[in-house]
C-alpha cells in the first residue's frame, strides 16, 4: 500500500526522523492558512507547494512552486488544485491532483539519496545511499553505479552505528551534518522496520547551510501482508490514487494487476498466472491483467472476476486458466456458468481447466449452450486466443 508524502513524513517524524514543518491543504483557502502559520513561525522567505499525488518527477510537471506569500500560496493552489498531473510514472493519462503540503522553504546546500527496501537475493534489508540526491536511483545505478553505496543490514541485528557512519563517510559529511546524517540514517531503519515497510525512500535528504540533515521528500510503501499489525495505517490509503478495477477486486480479495493489453486472464496461483501471460504473448495478444483468484475459486469469486476484467474497455477476449487442484474443475466449470448466466459476457471466453475431474468440467462447459470456448491444453488454449483475436 502505497501512501502520500505529507502521510509518510507524519510517521517518520513520529520516530525521531527529521522532517520540515508541513500542512497538508484541500482547498486554496487551507493552503493560504497554512502559509500564514508556517510564515509566523519561519524565517525563511518562501514557502513550498507541492502536489500530493502517488507518482514521482512532480516538480518537473510543475507540481512543485515556491510562494513568497499566503496569497501567492493561494494562487498556486487554486491552478493545481483540480488539475491532472502528467509525469514519466503517472502514464499519459496524469493524475488529478486534490490536495497539497504546503512546507517551510529549506536552505539547501547539498542533496542526497537514502532509501531502504528488501533484497530478495540475499533476504535482507539493504539500506542505500547516493551523492547524486533528486535523481532517479535506477538510472544512478545503471550510469554510475560507484556513486552508490548499498549495505546490506543484518534482520537480527538491526542497523548498526558502524554502518550508518559507513553512509555518512560515503556521502563525504562532516562535523555536525555528519553526526546528524548517522542519527537520521538510524532512525529511518528504525522506522522502516517498525512499520514494516516495504520501501522508505528520501530523495532528496538535504543538508541546510545551518547543518541540518532533513528529508526534502518521502516515500514510504507499506507490505500489504503485515497491515494486519498496523490496522491504523488502513485509513491512510487513497483510493482515488489506486485504479478503480484494482480497488474493486481488493474488495473480494482477488489479486488483480491491470495490464495495458487486449486478453483478460483469470487464473490461480500466481506461477500457472506467469505462464497464461506468456502464451497470451506468444498467441499474438497482450495479456490486459494479472487476475488470480485463488485456490478455491468458488462461483462468487468468479463471477466477481468476470464484472472486473469486463469492466477494462480494451478486453477483447477473456482466457479462464485453472488447475483443479484444491477445487474440482466441474465446480469451476459451474461457476463459470453461474457467472456467464448472470452477467453479460459479450466478450470470447477461452476456458481451459485441468486436474480432477477436467472430463467432466469440459463436457459441463460444451453442453451449457452459452458462448463458451473449452480448450484442451496449453497449445489448444493459445491457438483459440489467437482465432478470437482475429475475429475481433
Amino acid at each position: 500500500m502505497n501512501i502520500h508524502e505529507y502521510q509518510g513524513k507524519d510517521i517518520l517524524r513520529k520516530f525521531g526522523v527529521a522532517v520540515p514543518k508541513g500542512i497538508v491543504a484541500f482547498s486554496p483557502d487551507e493552503a493560504r492558512k497554512a502559509a500564514e502559520q508556517l510564515f509566523e513561525e519561519q524565517s525563511s522567505p518562501v514557502v513550498v507547494v507541492k502536489a500530493q499525488i502517488h507518482a514521482g518527477g512532480r516538480g518537473k510537471a510543475g507540481g512543485v512552486k515556491l510562494a513568497k506569500s499566503p496569497d501567492e500560496a493561494f494562487e498556486i493552489a487554486s491552478q493545481l488544485i483540480g488539475a491532472t498531473l502528467v509525469t514519466h510514472q503517472t502514464g499519459p493519462e496524469g493524475k488529478e491532483v486534490r490536495r497539497l503540503l504546503v512546507e517551510e522553504g529549506m536552505n539547501i546546500e547539498k542533496e542526497f539519496y537514502v532509501g531502504i527496501t528488501l533484497d530478495r537475493s540475499t533476504s535482507r534489508n539493504v539500506l542505500m545511499v547516493s551523492t547524486e540526491g533528486g535523481m532517479e536511483i535506477e538510472t544512478v545505478a545503471e550510469e554510475t553505479p560507484e556513486k552508490l553505496l548499498k549495505i546490506q543490514i543484518d534482520p537480527l541485528l538491526g542497523i548498526q552505528a558502524f554502518q550508518a557512519r559507513e553512509a555518512a563517510f560515503f556521502l563525504h559529511l562532516q562535523g555536525e551534518q555528519f553526526k546528524n546524517a548517522v542519527n537520521f540514517i538510524i532512525a529511518l531503519y528504525k522506522a522502516y522496520s517498525a512499520i514494516d515497510a516495504s520501501l522508505a525512500e528520501i530523495n532528496p535528504l538535504v543538508v541546510t547551510r545551518e547543518g541540518r540533515v532533513i528529508a526534502l521528500d518521502a516515500k514510504i510503501n507499506f507490505d500489504d501482508n503485515a497491515l494486519f499489525r498496523h490496522k491504523e495505517f488502513l485509513e491512510l490509503r487513497d483510493i482515488h490514487e489506486e485504479d478503480p478495477l484494482e480497488v474493486e477486486a481488493s474488495k473480494s480479495n482477488l489479486n488483480y494487476v491491470k495490464l495495458d493489453g487486449n486478453v483478460g486472464c483469470m487464473v490461480n496461483g500466481a506461477g500457472l498466472a506467469m505462464a497464461t501471460m506468456d502464451i497470451i504473448q506468444l498467441a499474438g495478444g497482450k495479456p490486459a491483467n494479472f487476475l488470480d483468484v485463488g485456490g478455491g475459486a468458488s462461483p462468487k469469486t468468479v463471477e466477481e472476476g468476470f464484472k472486473i476484467i469486463l469492466g477494462d474497455k480494451n478486453v477483447k477476449a477473456i482466457l479462464v486458466n485453472i488447475f483443479g487442484g484444491i477445487v474440482r474443475c466441474d465446480r469451476v466449470a459451474g461457476g463459470i456458468i453461474e457467472a456467464a448466466k448472470n452477467i453479460d459476457l459479450h466478450l470470447p471466453v477461452i476456458v481451459r481447466l485441468e486436474g480432477t475431474n477436467a472430463s467432466i468440467a469440459q463436457k459441463m462447459l460444451d453442453e451449457s449452450g452459452l458462448s463458451l470456448i473449452s480448450a484442451n491444453g496449453l497449445k489448444d488454449a493459445s491457438e483459440k486466443v489467437h482465432n478470437a483475436l482475429s475475429a475481433v
